[in-house]
């Protein structure tokens, strides 16, 4: 609960490089490997970083000073809801092993045609009157504000969402662009540590062509972001409730000719139901985490990646959301969020990697949980996330959009202008 102002001067370099190195050990390479920059003198000076006094901002939950989400060993992070049933370290392989051993899991067809992909069309300046979004594939979207304001969130742009460049869940669909097509960035919201949300590769590019750009973190990943060189004044961790103020000013020579005067905003970490790990032995250490943008005049949240409700195993013919099942807790932190920091503009809001739904409930919504998130967190407008590129669970790749239909006529809500989905590549006004 300690917001921070940070006040970052805005301006972009020419000679840095632009790519990674591409070979099979790229994910183990570091910023410090770079080629160094002749400019590198004045990007020091221009990433300062001023941290203002703490300020309240922000309505809160009564019992946020409990932190019912650390754990009480004093390590690590929790879903402190019985919406939330732990499925255990090696609980979710061991139930895939089984499915696939009684030939019930399915692999999905990738088969061309999937998601059309199409060439973004970015603002060549700061200049927009509307909220502008751009899905570039699964959960990352990059969002242009009225006031100038671009924030880029969970970017992957590597083919595989692994540890590893030669095994792991490969792109069905291409990336829409490359990180040097897009013109600014200010902010990189990260909303938890798996490979298909934070990328090694595509961070260290990101830092290395925009060396202003800060980073928005949970809490407990900042470690892993100065273990890659990246400044410790360049990234900003935040706990559940938290929020911190981004200032950018005009650079010192003077207003940008494409910056519309000073650039403000606050971005808040908020809750959502998910969990964290990056190897076999750091499970939940970092935190997960949904976020609130609020600039120009325009607010959005991020869903990220999260469950609703804990789902058991049912018959193949079996609804869910069905009376019978109306007993099962759903999350109560979405409810808080509309309540204490809504209604937003927008909100990026998952909607696929579900099935089987006894195995990835807890962490996963599908549509049907989706849409109960879109009404809790008071979103106006919304956009699916988290599907599209990878095969991460056994539903078709295209079923995704098909369900948020059905899900969304099954909750009242027009089918069409409300909650939708897009192509890859693809930007939205509102």
């Amino acid at each position: 609960m300690v917001p921070r102002l940070l006040s970052l001067p805005l301006k972009r370099l020419p000679g840095l490089p632009s790519t990674l190195p591409r070979s099979a050990s790229r994910h183990q390479q570091t910023f410090d490997r770079f080629p160094a920059s002749r400019h590198s003198s004045n990007i020091a000076a221009m990433q300062a970083a001023v941290l203002s006094p703490p300020v309240a901002r922000g309505a809160q939950p009564s019992d946020v000073a409990l932190k019912a989400h650390h754990n009480k060993n004093g390590k690590g992070f929790n879903n402190p809801w019985d919406s939330f049933k732990d499925p255990g370290g090696i609980g979710i392989p061991l139930k895939i092993i089984r499915m696939r051993l009684n030939g019930k899991w399915k692999n999905p067809d990738t088969t061309p045609p999937t998601v059309p992909v199409r060439k973004p069309e970015f603002l060549p300046t700061r200049h927009t009157d509307k909220l502008r979004a751009t899905w570039l594939g699964h959960a990352c979207y990059y969002v242009e504000f009225p006031g100038g304001l671009r924030v880029l969130f969970d970017p992957v742009f590597t083919d595989r969402c692994s540890p590893f460049s030669w095994m792991g869940p490969k792109r069905y669909t291409e990336a829409p662009c490359q990180l040097d097509d897009i013109p600014f960035v200010d902010a990189v919201v990260i909303s938890h540590n798996h490979y298909d949300h934070l990328s090694l590769p595509t961070v260290l590019q990101l830092a290395q062509k925009n060396p202003n750009a800060h980073f928005f973190v949970p809490l407990g990943n900042k470690d892993w972001f100065s273990n890659t060189s990246i400044p410790d004044k360049n990234v900003t961790e935040l706990d559940w409730w938290e929020e911190a103020e981004i200032k950018i000013p005009a650079s010192a020579e003077g207003k940008l000719e494409d910056q519309q005067g000073e650039i403000t905003a606050t971005l808040g970490c908020l809750p959502c139901q998910h969990m964290s790990a990056r190897t076999g032995w750091d499970r939940m250490n970092t935190l997960w985490a949904s976020w609130s943008v609020t600039s120009g005049g325009k607010k959005l949240w991020f869903g990220g990646d999260t469950g609703y409700r804990s789902v058991p195993e049912l018959p193949d013919d079996e609804f869910d959301y069905d009376e019978k099942y109306s007993h099962l807790p759903t999350c109560p932190a979405f409810k808080q969020i509309g309540e204490l920091r809504g209604p937003f503009d927008l909100g990026l809001i998952p909607i696929g990697a579900y099935d089987p739904r006894f195995v990835m409930s807890p962490m996963h919504a599908n549509p049907y949980d989706s849409v109960n998130i879109f009404a809790d967190t008071k979103c106006a407008r919304a956009l699916g996330i988290h599907w599209g590129t990878w095969v991460l669970t056994s539903e078709e790749v295209m079923e995704p959009p098909k369900a948020l239909k059905r899900a969304l006529k099954w909750k009242g809500i027009e089918e069409e202008g409300v909650f939708e989905t897009c192509d890859i590549g693809e930007s939205r006004e509102y």
